[in-house]
């Protein structure tokens, strides 16, 4: 037998628990898998976040407009980038769109990728942006002028018709965007649910703890990005918009807590066969990451600090300043939350043997491609194109309150 592979078995031998298979000796979906679903995630809600203003006249909420929408953008871009860099050959990605396997959820991501990127999101952005970026084009000169034509893809028709069609077409884009976002999302939570083989993963309920999931994290995510970005642009922060938002991310992280919590209970009563190891899984190698991070600092403590925060709001008149903090924290919190959520479908689910007998545990590695330092500047990337796309299609207009509702 090959020493290096007998030097590693010694290495992993000590964090195994009970009888396990060989082949499970080591986790094979690492840190990257576990990037993908929380990147997809974030892009599914802050898209949602943002057709409650176009689809349901959600006018609080619209500072927050062009910000969802630009965020969204940023993360779709380096969703990809997750799944492309866990393959063996990352170079042969192309392949899965020029020999399509329709038969394979996984390989239909391609598609369902594209078609939300290119027919929803990217048209509903230039939709929104095109009589702006007519505008600042006649205003600037140098390259910024050379971008925002190209990007009105040299178009100089601000009239009323056209304006109107950009006003009809955006509100249908986003009544399709949404199911698209759905779809982009619910599919993941799909994928894990159909295999049969791993109950951890098998659950009718997964695809839906995942759409409810992504929604809490993008909601979250926009409104802790607008509470940083407002102020050092030189704006004030909305409470109006914030406090709305913050209303439909209580209601969403309920919703969310309570699906898991029913699939819980569902799991523990029906007490098959696996629910002993599952159990004791999740009392010795996920409780930090299950019972601490995800359940109490990710959903009770923020449903927590919000449930107060509204009570003492309607009945002592809370500070802003007060509340601000309050809903800085319960964001930040929020975020940790759903990644450990993440963390604990994908390594959690193989952490387990298939003999019910054994547990294993994930080393992580700080280097190469599946480490941590690669999975910090992938989760990295999206803030940086982000604040690319705000320097070529900047929102403050919008996120200080200075356009009027009709206009947008």
């Amino acid at each position: 037998m090959n020493p290096e592979f007998i030097h590693s078995l010694q290495d992993l031998l000590p964090q195994i628990q009970g009888y396990i298979y060989p082949n499970e000796i080591e986790i094979h979906w690492g840190l990257l898998i576990v990037v993908y679903p929380y990147i997809t995630g974030v892009v599914a809600g802050a898209f949602i976040l943002a057709s409650l203003v176009k689809v349901f006249n959600v006018t609080e909420v619209q500072p927050l407009y062009r910000l969802s929408l630009l965020t969204a953008l940023a993360y779709l871009l380096v969703a990809p980038m997750a799944l492309v860099a866990h393959l063996g050959h990352p170079e042969r990605f192309y392949e899965i769109l020029l020999t399509p396997q329709t038969s394979s959820a996984m390989a239909m991501f391609g598609f369902v990728y594209a078609w939300y990127l290119m027919a929803v999101l990217l048209l509903e952005i230039w939709f929104v942006h095109r009589t702006d970026m007519i505008a600042w084009a006649e205003q600037e000169t140098g390259v910024l002028r050379f971008i925002h034509r190209t990007l009105a893809l040299y178009s100089r028709d601000t009239g009323d018709r056209a304006v109107a069609f950009d006003h009809k077409a955006l509100k249908v884009i986003t009544i399709v965007g949404i199911p698209s976002a759905f779809l982009l999302h619910g599919y993941v939570g799909f994928i894990f649910g159909s295999i049969k083989a791993n109950p951890w993963w098998s659950s009718v309920l997964i695809p839906i703890v995942f759409l409810f999931s992504a929604i809490v994290s993008g909601i979250a995510l926009v409104i802790l990005l607008y509470m940083i970005l407002t102020p050092l642009t030189g704006g004030k922060i909305s409470m109006r918009c914030v406090d709305k938002a913050i209303d439909f991310l209580f209601y969403a992280v309920i919703v969310d807590f309570s699906l898991e919590f029913v699939d819980f209970i569902h799991r523990v009563y029906q007490s098959e066969e696996e629910i002993k190891i599952l159990s004791e899984m999740v009392m010795t190698k996920l409780f930090g990451s299950l019972i601490i991070v995800q359940v109490l600092l990710g959903m009770l403590i923020p449903l927590l600090l919000i449930s107060l925060t509204k009570i003492f709001k309607k009945r002592f008149g809370l500070n802003e300043d007060l509340r601000k903090m309050v809903y800085f924290i319960a964001v930040i919190l929020i975020q940790f939350g759903i990644f450990a959520t993440r963390w604990n479908v994908v390594i959690g689910g193989q952490m387990f043997s298939k003999s019910f007998r054994g547990l294993t545990m994930y080393k992580m590695e700080f280097g190469g491609i599946e480490g941590l330092l690669f999975t910090i500047l992938l989760l990295a990337l999206p803030i940086i194109i982000l604040a690319v796309l705000l320097k070529v299609l900047p929102p403050w207009k919008e996120i200080h309150g200075e356009v009027d509702s009709e206009v947008v």
